[in-house]
């Protein structure tokens, strides 16, 4: 198998910026960037047909070490009253089993999954910082760079989003036991904010992530985010969880008087540098601001089922020309057509009526939710990536379309079909600044990871 960066790629069809085009050959400098794009034209010599040609998906939410809690939640616990809570309750007793080499292993297995499915790049919240008793590491940035390990050994792009966490809810409770692998004191965080900025490069860019309103004190939030021109991260991505729970959005009036997007709204310089993550429980005026401040919402449509969270109003928020992105959060699902089918089919539920997520000027239900998430995905990790266009980064997925599903079906119709029918997403390559990671639907490392995972496994839940 060879594992070379293309400098061309072709395609029999490809949707680009400028929409639908045939034979086309694209050409990446080796910067990994594409110089050009060339529809109409004959493969070169030595150049492999791809039959479809998409710009790759970037998961703007993941919290990897989730995904080896998957399907360890889904026992009653006979109260009949489990919900978000006393979900999290569980993930802080399964956290507290990792040590660091588990966390790469399992980031590592995740991302292998994540490109095998289509996602090119990962928006990292990464909330791991401490050891079990809630001490730094003789390496504060210990579990960081585990992260990082594990990207630059898959090859996926992360988009590392250290959290900030120091409270347990509005108005500055002290954190409890199961948040002290989590938190920080705000001078040692922008100590390892210092010390990870060092580390940027092609394979990884670096934002934050205060967890959330109820998680950072007011004072916190404002100082943190006054201390990022002197980081030189004036333009990162800034992402905070937020109205995730209907908990949340009675504490926050409880404190403040004001709904958790509206005080953000008021009292944070929200910009297209932000990403709201689920935004859930948003009302009509706080949904036409977010869209007005163009800042993108971060939906993870699997998990946010998954956890009882409920449904963002995102027929309201398309018609203000809103910006969203897609991520896998917990990591119960892992493959990006699975979540925008996810998020359509809840808009239908509570609508009461179908092809809810697209308008007048793209009428296509898969091309209207993967070019949105595409592009608004992009730009809340901060690439420059997201279409197939000339000057954006090669982050590119090949596509089979030789499936029983797919057969004699093209262009609007073909993407309606991988994204509203359920099936395995047919994606045999994966490029990622135009390095070649997943090739005819394999992974390099998928053996010994897969290997690695299962003996890590064992080990957290003996």
């Amino acid at each position: 198998m060879q594992w070379e960066t293309p400098r061309q790629l072709f395609a029999r069809s490809a949707l680009t910026s400028e929409g639908w085009q045939n034979n086309v050959l694209l050409e990446i400098s080796s910067s990994g960037t594409i110089t050009s794009i060339t529809p109409g034209s004959l493969a070169p010599s030595g150049v492999a047909t791809h039959p479809l040609l998409l710009a790759g998906m970037a998961n703007v939410h993941s919290h990897a070490f989730q995904r080896a809690m998957a399907g360890l939640t889904e026992i009653a616990s006979g109260a009949g009253n489990d919900n978000f809570w006393s979900w999290r309750q569980v993930m802080y007793l399964f956290k507290q089993r990792l040590t660091p080499q588990h966390v790469e292993i399992i980031a590592q297995h995740l991302y292998i999954e994540l490109l095998k499915q289509g996602y090119t790049a990962v928006g990292e919240f990464h909330y791991l910082h401490n050891d079990a008793s809630g001490k730094p590491y003789a390496n504060p940035i210990e579990l960081s760079e585990r992260i990082l390990a594990a990207g630059k050994a898959s090859g996926i792009h992360v988009s590392l989003l250290p959290v900030y966490y120091e409270t347990s809810n509005f108005g500055g409770m002290a954190a409890n036991d199961g948040q002290k692998r989590f938190t920080h004191r705000l001078d040692d965080f922008i100590t390892l904010l210092t010390a990870l900025k060092a580390k940027e490069d092609t394979g990884m860019n670096l934002g934050i992530a205060p967890h959330s309103l109820r998680a950072v004190s007011e004072p916190s939030l404002k100082a943190l985010l006054a201390a990022l021109p002197a980081l030189g991260m004036d333009n990162s991505p800034v992402h905070i969880h937020v109205s995730e729970q209907v908990k949340e959005v009675d504490d926050c009036i409880a404190w403040s008087g004001k709904r958790p997007v509206q005080w953000l709204l008021d009292n944070a310089p929200v910009n297209s540098n932000w990403c709201l993550i689920h935004a859930t429980h948003s009302n009509p005026d706080e949904v036409a601001r977010i869209a007005q401040s163009k800042a993108v919402v971060g939906l993870c449509p699997t998990t946010e089922a998954n956890l009882g969270d409920g449904i963002f109003p995102g027929a309201d928020f398309l018609h203000h020309q809103g910006r969203i992105g897609i991520g896998s959060d917990s990591n119960v699902c892992v493959s990006p057509f699975e979540e925008l089918r996810q998020m359509e089919y809840a808009q239908r539920l509570i609508t009461k009526r179908r092809t809810v997520l697209c308008d007048e000027k793209t009428p296509s239900v898969g091309r209207s939710l993967y070019t949105r998430a595409a592009n608004g995905g992009a730009q809340a990790i901060g690439l420059q990536s997201g279409a197939l266009a000339v000057g954006k980064r090669a982050d590119i997925i090949a596509i089979n379309t030789d499936t029983p599903l797919l057969a004699d079906k093209q262009e609007d119709k073909l993407l309606d079909t991988l994204i509203m029918v359920s099936q395995t997403p047919p994606v045999t390559h994966v490029w990622v600044a135009g390095n070649c990671v997943v090739e005819n639907g394999h992974h390099r490392l998928e053996e010994q990871t897969s290997t690695a995972w299962k003996k890590a496994l064992k080990e957290i839940t003996a």
